[in-house]
């Protein structure tokens, strides 16, 4: 099969041809029809040797959908031909946050070596993916493949962190969404669905707040040392009760702490790098601040039944498998607007 790889610290991802993979016992095999390109990516492919915790090479792509080819014995629960999308951060299975679907969380998963689909183990950047149990599955039941697989990140992620914040998104309240890209522009459109705060969406670039006031931002604003002050200002200077940090860099950080309004929520969602100091003085009162990572199963079943309802509309642009590296040179230099789509059979 052709697949992309990433091969060697701070090297390209690379297309190679690899053996077809053949389920074992319990396991999934699934041809891949669409897979998910994410900044996520770019930013492990900036790792040095010593900080990347799985080895190479790795085929990439956490994100992932695809029709079950294969079963290996004793798998129940999923059928060959069935379209389904798969659910990224894999655990153990057993220890407590396992349990409660939360296997994002799971306590096991570092010491028994267990790695995401493109983290560690093979990814869905190929013309066919080995999923390790079906509880990984999620039946996208009519969901258009391209429009959904951007769901097990991008919109997976996002509705994490807003169902963390929705206590305080009353009438009246504020949410500031900063970075209108792959993760943000989804955010906004959950955050119209969920809550009736008024969204503030931040970007460099003046293409994506178009894409963020036509998927449902009530005001956007360009991103920087002013935004914070502009905020205050559209909220007559109480601030939001909830920013959400997209990009994750020190700026947007200081951003983000400066816009909190007292008792507010900042996620901090972007890996970026940055960090933001906690401490009396540093925020608004009793501002909490949080690093959410992905989500749970359920959650997943919630944002792909929120997009059978109509509420989510994901901006994609697609790209062939051998064009893949592109779309990861694109994604790098910015000129994505939405989510980056591979599609193998095209």
């Amino acid at each position: 099969m052709k697949a992309l790889q990433y091969r060697t610290i701070g090297s390209a991802p690379e297309l190679v041809t690899l053996p077809d993979p053949e389920p074992g016992p319990g396991q999934v095999l699934l041809k891949v029809t669409a897979a998910g390109a994410c900044h996520s990516d770019i930013a492990v492919m900036t790792w040095p040797a010593e900080a990347l915790p799985f080895p190479l090479p790795v085929v990439l792509g956490h994100e992932g959908v695809g029709t079950v080819a294969a079963l290996g014995d004793g798998v129940t629960g999923v059928s060959e031909g069935e379209s389904v999308a798969v659910y990224g951060p894999w655990g153990c299975g057993t220890c407590i946050k396992c349990a409660e679907g939360k296997e994002n969380y799971c306590l096991r998963a570092a010491e028994d070596h267990i790695y995401p689909p493109g983290l560690g183990a093979p990814g869905a950047m190929a013309e066919y993916l080995l999923v390790d149990d079906a509880r990984h599955l999620v039946p996208l039941d009519g969901l258009d493949p391209v429009a959904a697989v951007p769901l097990t990140d991008a919109g997976l992620t996002p509705y994490h962190a807003i169902k963390h914040a929705l206590p305080k998104l009353v009438p009246g309240s504020t949410a500031v969404v900063i970075g209108a890209g792959g993760l943000g522009h989804l955010a906004i459109q959950l955050l119209r669905a969920l809550s009736p705060a008024r969204v503030v969406a931040l970007d460099t670039s003046e293409e994506k707040l178009e894409l963020a006031r036509k998927v449902g931002a009530h005001e956007t604003l360009v991103s920087g040392p002013d935004a914070a002050r502009q905020i205050r200002d559209l909220t007559n200077g109480v601030g939001a009760q909830a920013v959400f940090d997209f990009v994750g860099i020190d700026a947007t950080a200081a951003t983000a702490a400066q816009a909190a309004a007292i008792e507010g929520e900042i996620s901090l969602v972007g890996i970026g790098g940055g960090a933001l100091p906690v401490g009396f003085g540093r925020t608004a009162y009793e501002v909490t601040v949080t690093a959410p990572y992905w989500g749970s199963r359920s959650e997943l079943i919630e944002v792909l039944d929120l997009a059978r309802s109509g509420v989510l509309s994901v901006h994609t642009e697609q790209f062939p498998l051998d064009e893949a590296p592109l779309a990861y040179e694109r994604l790098h230099a910015g000129q994505i607007n939405g989510r980056a789509v591979v599609v193998p059979g095209a």
